[in-house]
């Protein structure tokens, strides 16, 4: 009996397997280069190595069958491009604005907030959020990014002497930090121990999440919830949920204290000295403010605002600390670029009475152009995972392939930001690739850290503030020499771009006379 299930089961399977692969959107993507796969299982059994090993397979097969290849998940199809009018097609389209499946499984951290969402529920939180980011809103933020640097400066002080530190977390308690005072309009101080237990929760999610993701069996919620790696992610949750909850609280209480007179002034350009609670003196506009006065009209529930606080945390403070790793790792591993920044960082500072201000931190160019070479070898966003709305053609060496609609596309930032086609000695950090006479002729989406087109990063003027504010002050104050040297780095499958070990880094401090 047992035997004729199974054999049942195994005919379907192969019927089924025949019928995705020989209807017109099976033929379409096999069309497309790609590893090859077995039957039924596609090239699921190949992924099923060590997130070190993944993330090499992955990157392999990309140059392999450079710039656009398929893959197989049991029946599900996936196609990765690299070419930037391919990805131009995708992003700039008010069409491909859909994130694929494999976003998922960041549903039960971060609901169907502006990462996740799509349609009409995205335009409208994009509609209420861009505010945030307007020039005179980030004018107002800078004082606290300075003040978070300075911070970083004195810890590092206070340790004496010559200090090693591993790079992930002593920078990634800063950014929560900055994001939680801007974004937020509330202090860590009056969170405890609650900011490093969300620093822990947010790395193990990450394992978790990726490890669902690459196991397709674990697609189905009920299946994941009975496991052991299900009940773990429940525990986290109730973490990362009770964090961001208790920064929704906190911000609420500000406004119950003062009357909610700040909420009535959100659009006046008016300055208002508000009373001190929880530290906060003066107006800001914080992002959580817009979402509070959201809700007050009866646009956005709680759990709404739950939803875009769990995603601006995990996007402001992650993604901006693993930049501010590698731009400093960077920095350390040239010294006469370090050496030309802090000239540069000196000079501006002197001009302006020995202090770093928003005028100060847009005169930093060459400090500039280093971030933005950090984030083209080592964007912390690596991969956008997009689900194409219609057929997409695409035309490659003479060869026309067609996406068909609904294919997961999968666009290979990390690789095309290394593409020696557009890209001279595309290994070599070298800042002056973005001089304006540079930057003129490249194609746009050759270079796109922040994502692009409709859907891209909404804080991405915010975030090189922030690192400007950070990387100054340091390189002002120390030397900066390596531990482990970048070329010795091993990645691993994650979120974002992720070395597989700590990374350790020198600060030696300078004596200002």
């Amino acid at each position: 009996m047992f035997i004729t299930i199974l054999l049942l089961f195994m005919f379907i399977l192969l019927v089924c397997n025949y019928y995705v692969h020989h209807r017109r959107n099976g033929r379409l993507i096999n069309l497309i280069p790609g590893p090859p796969g077995l039957p039924i299982l596609g090239n699921v059994l190949q992924v099923q190595v060590s997130a070190e090993e993944l993330i090499k397979l992955l990157w392999n097969w990309a140059d392999y069958y450079y710039p656009i290849a398929k893959g197989w998940v049991f029946f599900i199809p996936a196609v990765s491009i690299r070419h930037p009018d391919d990805l131009e097609t995708i992003l700039s389209s008010t069409k491909h604005i859909e994130k694929s499946r494999v976003y998922d499984s960041l549903l039960p951290w971060l609901g169907t907030g502006l990462l996740t969402s799509t349609g009409t529920k995205w335009q409208t939180r994009r509609k209420i959020l861009t505010p945030t980011f307007h020039f005179n809103i980030l004018n107002q933020f800078v004082d606290i990014l300075i003040k978070e640097s300075n911070c970083m400066t004195k810890s590092l002080k206070d340790a004496g002497g010559i200090v090693v530190k591993d790079l992930s977390s002593f920078v990634s308690e800063h950014t929560l930090n900055a994001i939680c005072e801007t974004a937020m309009g509330i202090s860590l101080q009056n969170l405890g121990e609650a900011q490093q237990q969300y620093r822990n929760a947010i790395h193990n999610i990450s394992e978790l999440i990726i490890y669902r993701t690459f196991r397709p069996w674990f697609y189905n919620n009920l299946l994941f919830s009975l496991s052991p790696q299900g009940r773990k992610q429940k525990k986290i949750l109730k973490i990362l949920h009770g964090f961001t909850e208790k920064v929704i609280a906190e911000r609420k209480l500000y406004h119950e204290r003062t009357n909610g007179r700040y909420l009535k002034n959100l659009e006046s350009d008016k300055e208002i000295d508000d009373v001190e609670v929880f530290g906060i003196k003066k107006k800001r506009l914080a992002m959580l403010d817009l979402l509070i006065a959201a809700s007050g009209e009866g646009l956005l529930t709680d759990l709404d605002i739950r939803e875009e606080v769990d995603t601006f945390m995990f996007e402001g403070y992650d993604t901006t600390a693993r930049n501010m790793m590698f731009a400093l790792l960077l920095l350390a591993e040239h010294k006469d670029i370090q050496e030309r920044v802090r000239v540069e960082v000196n000079t501006v500072m002197q001009e302006n009475g020995g202090k770093l201000t928003m005028k100060a931190l847009q005169n930093l160019l060459y400090l500039e152009r280093c971030l933005k070479e950090a984030l083209r070898l080592y964007p912390s966003v690596f991969f956008i995972f997009r689900k194409a709305a219609e057929d997409v053609k695409l035309l490659r060496f003479s060869e026309s392939y067609v996406i068909p609609a609904g294919t997961v596309v999968h666009l290979h930032i990390y690789g095309i930001h290394r593409d020696p086609n557009f890209w001279p000695n595309p290994e070599e950090f070298d800042p002056d690739r973005f001089l304006p006479e540079r930057i003129q002729n490249r194609h746009p989406y050759s270079y796109i850290p922040f994502s692009a087109g409709p859907r891209n990063c909404i804080g991405q003027r915010f975030a090189l503030l922030e690192l400007k504010a950070t990387i100054a002050s340091l390189v002002h104050n120390f030397y900066l020499e390596p531990v482990n040297y970048l070329k010795n780095m091993q990645f691993k499958v994650d979120l974002l771009l992720c070395p597989s070990r700590p990374i350790y880094m020198k600060f030696i401090p300078i004596n200002h006379k």
